[in-house]
């Protein structure tokens, strides 16, 4: 009998349940390797890459462009050229029929968002992943939200205790500012730590995330164990100011796909209606403008960051990792050259200032998930 691989639904993000095959990159016939990128999935958040589990020869495409199934289903079949078709139709019924059993039993529900009360306020978290796992917390950028994690964090949580948080002015977390740069912010990341019983933790930030996470270090540093920046500020001046202008002025979908679109190598075809809505509503919200507006002031006065926090990367006896997407045009990627040569600097060349979403597995595995 021949080898036969399943190609199934992949889910990106705790709380997926169905996806669409947006469009096939190999057809019928043809050979695939195992990691390379033969579909793209299109979630309510993000249209991502589908990376093939598994090397053989695309024999059956279960699934069309523009079906939508739910997690786990059978959307193709690698076999080797030798199976026959009444071999792979008794591959996708039998495939079909367990789907099916398994899909009557209850699923385990996803973690839920919760609100850690602090002294700045009350912050958004979502937590997963084992609580005697290596604690992981993630921080987003500027304008973003925990959910800007949400490829990554499942991927972490297979090995991490994973919390990614909004970040005061963002997501659900309060509108109040304790203050607005990256100090400021720095103690807020401390305070749900300590609400949620982490003395010490990696820290992995994105963009401002990263400039925040920089700043826990150098003003706590027994409580960072090790950092993981992608495309971080704080490490050189340069910075696209008309974008950081443009996201706080926005107000219509089609200017701010257009500015989404700059976020991602690839552009526009990664942006879905239902981000652009979910940002804009978010950026409705009492107290969202006068938030972002401080924050772009504090740590992007005249459009350059302000100070740098190169030096924290200085000590050898913390581990420290930079990822950066080539294509990024918010933050050049050139800020990570001249760093100490402990510091272990990775560049995706065909990824953009989202790195952590356009090359999620890949992040995941220099993170050892």
């Amino acid at each position: 009998m021949a080898e036969l691989a399943a190609l199934t639904m992949p889910k990106l993000g705790l709380a997926m349940t169905e996806g669409q095959v947006a469009a096939w990159h190999r057809q019928e016939g043809e050979v695939v390797v195992a990691g390379e990128e033969i579909a793209d999935i299109e979630t309510p958040k993000i249209t991502a890459a589908y990376e093939s589990p598994a090397a053989g020869t695309l024999r059956r495409k279960v699934v069309e462009p523009g079906e939508t199934v739910p997690v786990g289903a059978l959307i193709g079949v690698l076999a080797d050229p030798a199976a026959g078709e009444a071999e792979i139709d008794a591959f996708v019924a039998a495939w079909r029929e367990r789907f099916a059993a398994a899909s009557a039993a209850e699923a385990p529900a996803a973690p839920e968002p919760e609100r850690v009360q602090t002294k700045f306020g009350p912050i958004q978290v979502l937590e997963s992943g084992p609580e005697e796992g290596p604690p992981l917390v993630l921080i987003h950028g500027f304008g973003g939200d925990f959910l800007t994690f949400f490829l990554l964090q499942p991927l972490l949580a297979a090995c991490y205790r994973t919390l990614s948080l909004d970040l005061p002015g963002h997501g659900g977390s309060t509108k109040t500012l304790p203050g607005a740069d990256a100090a400021a912010l720095a103690a807020v990341v401390g305070a749900v730590m300590s609400a949620r019983g982490m003395q010490l933790a990696h820290l992995l930030g994105h963009s401002l995330g990263g400039a925040v996470a920089l700043a826990l270090a150098e003003r706590e540093p027994e409580r960072v164990s090790a950092l993981t920046l992608v495309s971080p500020a704080g490490l050189g001046p340069e910075i696209n100011a008309d974008y950081i202008a443009g996201f706080i002025k926005a107000r219509r979908p089609r200017e701010l796909a257009a500015l989404l679109a700059t976020l991602f190598a690839g552009g526009e075809s990664l942006i879905t209606r239902e981000m652009i809505e979910g940002v804009l509503r978010y950026k409705r919200l009492d107290g969202v403008a006068a938030a972002l507006t401080a924050i772009a002031a504090a740590n992007m006065p005249e459009g350059r960051q302000a100070g740098s926090f190169r030096h924290v990367l200085d000590d050898p006896a913390r581990p420290a990792q930079i990822v950066w997407g080539r294509q990024d045009q918010i933050i050049p990627a050139t800020h990570a050259e001249g760093l100490p040569a402990h510091v272990r600097v990775s560049i995706f060349e065909d990824a953009g200032h989202m790195a952590h979403m356009e090359k999620a597995a890949d992040l995941a595995r220099l993170l050892g998930a």
